[in-house]
């Protein structure tokens, strides 16, 4: 039985070492969030069995959580890279025909020649309908719409595009050479009732889960969604030397399982070895 107990401790150590070298590997990842291995241990005994007298069985994974905590920031040179302060979520949607509705942390957005702006997935990001002044007048997943930046004024075609801002609340306004200006809508910002329950899919984005409940829509700056910063970028939460630190403890873990493994091998030639 103590070789499959420590068994089990070498594939916890090992798991956990891959969890370790997945957010090294991360560290430089735009809005990467790292992820600790949750185990727990196993132990059995019968209903007329004292467990004063019962050994565990060993360890066993309970999942991999990942830790939502806030990533440094880094100051960019463009406008439509976007950092959010606080745990909200970009919204963004894929290229048709799935056209799928996922959530990022990864603010790096760019131009296309048609006017929409993408992230590094090619994913458009949405935005939320507003009134003259700047209110959002629908919250639902449903109104939300693709950010589209115009080439010229709508009122005069040849006042071409000369800006374009972003403000803390995601107001995105647009203007022309003539001086008039257009407001574009509010950036689209999700959170969730349990974020941890969120299934990764890569690139910092995120899918929604029957565990993470459903999305609740906003604007910047309402509620939990936290505000969003023109010009920056959001990097990793990971800290290298902590991570190296576990990595360290884990290897250990690793030896320390290895070594049970050979002294019970011993013991079990030793017996086998007697005449």
């Amino acid at each position: 039985m103590s070789f499959y107990t420590s068994l089990s401790g070498l594939k916890g150590a090992q798991t956990e070492m891959s969890v370790i070298s997945n957010n090294i590997a991360n560290a430089g990842s735009i809005g990467f969030k790292r992820s600790t291995a949750q185990f727990g241990d196993i132990f059995a005994s019968s209903p007329n069995q004292s467990t004063r007298t019962v050994a565990g069985q060993g360890t066993r994974l309970n999942g991999i959580t990942q830790q939502f905590t806030q990533g440094s920031y880094e100051t960019s040179e463009k406008t439509l890279d976007m950092a959010i302060v606080g745990e909200g979520f970009f919204v963004v949607k894929g290229a048709p025909p799935s056209n799928a509705v996922t959530y990022s942390r990864n603010g790096a957005f760019t131009p296309l020649e048609d006017g929409r702006v993408v992230d590094t997935t090619g994913s458009t990001l949405q935005l939320l309908p507003v009134d003259a002044d700047g209110n959002v007048t629908d919250r639902t997943l449903g109104a939300s719409f693709d950010l589209v930046i115009p080439k010229a004024s709508p009122d005069n075609p040849d006042a071409a595009l000369v800006n374009v801002s972003v403000g803390t609340d995601g107001l995105v306004t647009a203007t022309f050479a003539d001086g008039s200006g257009q407001t574009l809508g509010k950036v689209a910002m999700a959170s969730f009732p349990a974020t941890e329950g969120l299934r990764p899919i890569g690139d910092a984005h995120w899918q929604s889960t029957g565990e993470s409940g459903q999305p609740v829509i906003d604007s910047p700056g309402s509620g939990a969604m936290g505000a969003v910063r023109s010009g920056a970028i959001e990097r990793s939460n990971v800290d290298i030397t902590e991570e190296l630190v576990m990595l360290i403890a884990a290897q250990r873990n690793f030896q320390a399982n290895a070594k049970a493994i050979e002294g019970a091998s011993q013991l079990t030639q030793t017996v086998i070895n007697m005449n």
